[in-house]
């Protein structure tokens, strides 16, 4: 009943997120080379003959960068919305792109992965959620603002990777321009620290094993603020940080408790 996690890369430098179970797995995004995904599983005692499909979130350049090179490696279907795939980069993913819908499910052998609706500054975003027999994880990354969707899929994971992207005084005094940092923190950039932890302390379902905090701004965070704002609140739930230079961790995620199925909206992007 178990789910192995790791996160690959995260960060504005690269974004990449590995789940899988004992017979076939699925990434979430290729924002690194195709040779570095390679490396970083096999260093994990992964094979990439084991993922079966990958799943783009969005067609920012650090969540796709490393995707033609890798498919064209390792041949497996890609999972995209037909807004993602107008982006230049995407194009080519035309002949081979699977399309996926929000809120229906796709079946990739003995997991489920189903997309969910989110804020960000791109055509089509979305979060992910991977199930195997009732095991539930969440892909919660460059995510606008904590909405309905976010919030009733988080109730329902056994584990989740989560942005914690920035820290509101270090965006605010350091040296990004004012209308970066409006993008950042406008409601379709990425959540705080502070809106990671509030939805954590008011959302966080009791069997969650798991919290992995990712894609943490190298200019405006620290790892070892994220950690000990999440430690210190944690309780059963174990705290990690997910890296923007190296592979995490593999971690198995074993659901002792059936959540309920989370009840989803499809959202509007002038909301």
């Amino acid at each position: 009943m178990s789910l192995q996690i790791a996160s690959l890369n995260s960060g504005s430098n690269g974004n990449c997120y590995y789940v899988g179970n004992s017979h076939e797995a699925v990434l979430i995004d290729a924002g690194i080379s195709c040779r570095e995904i390679e490396k970083r599983m096999l260093r994990l005692g992964l094979s990439v003959k084991k993922v079966k499909a990958v799943f783009i979130t969005h067609e920012h350049n650090d969540h796709i960068i490393g995707l033609h090179r890798l498919v064209k490696r390792h041949p497996m279907p890609v999972y995209i919305t037909h807004a993602t795939r107008r982006h230049t980069l995407l194009t080519w993913t035309a002949g081979l792109g699977l399309h996926f819908e929000a809120h229906v499910p796709i079946t990739i052998g003995a997991l489920r992965v189903t997309p969910v609706p989110k804020f960000h500054d791109a055509h089509d975003p979305h979060s992910f959620v991977v199930e195997h027999n009732g095991t539930r994880v969440g892909i919660f990354t460059d995510v606008g603002r904590v909405c309905h969707n976010l919030i009733t899929t988080f109730k329902s994971c056994h584990a989740a990777i989560l942005e914690a992207n920035y820290d509101g005084q270090l965006l605010e005094t350091g040296s990004y321009p004012a209308h970066l940092k409006e993008r950042i923190r406008g409601g379709f950039g990425h959540l705080s620290n502070h809106e990671a932890l509030q939805l954590f302390l008011e959302h966080r379902p009791s069997f969650m094993s798991h919290l992995l905090l990712a894609h943490l701004s190298d200019n405006n965070n620290r790892p070892e603020l994220v950690e000990e704002l999440f430690s210190r609140v944690a309780g059963e739930t174990q705290i990690s940080i997910a890296s923007r230079y190296q592979e995490s961790a593999l971690v198995e995620i074993a659901g002792s408790q059936q959540p309920a199925q989370p009840r989803l909206v499809q959202l509007s992007l002038f909301a």
